[in-house]
């Protein structure tokens, strides 16, 4: 195979058609990754912006992988992610089913189809015989298949069939180049030879991706393939069967296809399905949320503009083309994804963020139920004033419970975290018994965040002379256990004075 280094431009790149069809075909062989999702998205994108047509399949052929659970798990993804599609599963269209398990008796008549035209034939090799002639011709045991059935009499196949072999079926490849205008990657071209004759059903009869993936492509009239970078080696099969399938009047023409870059991990490795941050629901559960995920997942290959990161799904699809994707490899970082989410967190109305928050909290324990409408009052008062507080400064909707725990506890002694206890020095005790004096002659009509800064700033800075860090270090570990909180005398108004004075105490008598 050669490839261009991918510096055209886009003027050179294939125009795309006028009417797009598009698709997203998963397999449902596991949980849903961030690969998987970026795919989506890209031709999500590609058909929101040109008008056209998304279409959503399964491909469920692999019985020993295939789960129903992986898939009710995929279309809980694209729900959560608010991507949709057009035609496909539970929505319909002119070309279902949507399923490949539903499909079998078409990749039957395909495949007898192909067959009788002689674009395919039928192979009797074993693997191990295949491998056998390979070094008797002194070629590397896995070289790949021969061709050695190609032209098999009908007295040969007949001796086969006689030993009780079943064939598989294999598409015959042309001995010519295959060349082909990638979208993302410019010219491409696999030399006459260099793809083997490959099977497209096993022997006993089951169809392979190899003929299901393209058949639906045909027969769905999608126009623009695009997908990862893991399946170009597949391309030059898949376009010779298109021109096959041309001439059966079972396709129209041979589609667009756009290779989409690798998504790298760490060690610039390819994201394995198996690493952490592939798992798109523990980005969920870590509290990603949609806006935030899909804007980073953009990123990986893509850019709304040199200068810009964060960028809304409206605006990725008033600027998407598939063309302006890069080939180079993209990285998966997940400290620019938790950055990226944080701005788009701090970009929700503030109801629009509690609504979201609450289940976080009642996972955590925090509040007593899972929906903001069945929160007692309580609750909604304190997370209402708490909203401006904390907004700000999380970057995870998973993050809101260390925040806001404190404020609608009651607790009198909040145990502090183990960093938040080594923060306090020698000094705390006192600086704890001057907080507690001071503050306990503070009449609770004044309790308010400004006057208790004042108040507090000259006990403990200005006459007793501690610095702020000390002065006000032990007070914050005493009201939120924690070394990082909402604003303190904020979150001291929010608390009230009895149960702040309270926690005071208590972690004075826990020192």
């Amino acid at each position: 195979m050669t490839e261009a280094d991918n510096k055209e431009s886009k003027d050179t790149k294939p125009e795309l058609p006028k009417d797009v069809r598009v698709r997203f075909c998963p397999s449902p062989t596991g949980t849903p990754h961030v690969g998987m999702v970026r795919t989506a998205l890209f031709n999500w994108a590609e058909a929101r912006h040109t008008h056209g047509t998304f279409v959503f399949r399964i491909e469920d052929t692999d019985a020993q992988r295939d789960s129903e659970e992986s898939y009710n798990q995929i279309l809980d993804a694209l729900k959560w992610l608010h991507i949709d599609w057009d035609e496909g599963i539970e929505v319909g269209g002119p070309d279902g089913p949507y399923r490949q398990s539903e499909r079998t008796q078409i990749y039957k008549d395909v495949a007898a189809k192909l067959l009788e035209a002689g674009y395919a034939y039928e192979s009797y090799s074993t693997p191990e015989e295949i491998e056998a002639r390979n070094v008797a011709a002194g070629r590397p045991k896995a070289f790949g298949y021969d061709g050695y059935d190609r032209n098999l009499t009908e007295e040969q196949k007949a001796a086969f069939r006689a030993e009780g072999r079943k064939p598989a079926l294999r598409i015959r490849m042309p001995d010519e180049d295959i060349a082909f205008d990638d979208l993302i990657r410019g010219r491409i071209e696999f030399k006459a030879g260099s793809v083997p004759d490959y099977v497209i059903v096993r022997p006993n009869g089951d169809p392979l991706y190899t003929l299901t993936n393209p058949v639906d492509d045909a027969m769905m009239r999608i126009n623009v393939v695009l997908r990862g970078e893991d399946l170009l080696s597949s391309t030059p099969r898949q376009i010779v069967l298109y021109r096959y399938l041309i001439k059966l009047g079972i396709a129209k023409e041979v589609p667009l296809f756009g290779h989409m870059p690798y998504v790298m991990g760490e060690g610039k490795k390819k994201l394995s399905k198996r690493d952490p941050e592939s798992n798109l629901f523990l980005h969920r559960e870590n509290g990603f949320i949609p806006e935030g995920l899909l804007n980073y997942l953009a990123l990986l290959g893509w850019s709304i503009a040199p200068d810009r990161d964060v960028f809304s799904m409206d605006e990725m699809i008033e600027k998407f083309d598939v063309r302006d994707v890069k080939a180079n490899p993209a990285h998966f970082d997940l400290d620019k994804a938790i950055s990226i989410n944080a701005e788009h967190i701090r970009m929700l109305e503030p109801q629009d963020f509690l609504n979201r928050s609450v289940p976080y909290l009642h996972r955590d324990g925090v509040v007593s139920a899972d929906s903001w409408d069945a929160l007692t009052d309580r609750e909604r008062a304190i997370l209402t004033a708490s909203a401006p507080l904390v907004q700000p400064r999380v970057r995870l909707l998973g993050e809101v419970s260390g925040m806001v725990g404190s404020l609608l506890s009651e607790e009198p002694y909040i145990e502090p975290a183990a960093d938040a206890r080594k923060t306090l020095k020698d000094s705390a005790g006192d600086v704890l018994d001057k907080a507690i004096a001071t503050l306990e002659a503070v009449d609770e009509a004044d309790w308010k965040a400004e006057s208790l800064h004042e108040t507090l700033n000259k006990a403990l800075i200005e006459d007793a002379g501690y610095k702020p860090r000390l002065a006000f270090g032990p007070v914050r570990v005493a009201v939120s256990g924690r070394r990082v909180s909402p604003p303190l005398f904020e979150s001291m108004e929010i608390i009230g004075k009895p149960v702040t004075v309270a926690r005071l105490k208590g972690l004075r008598e826990h020192l």
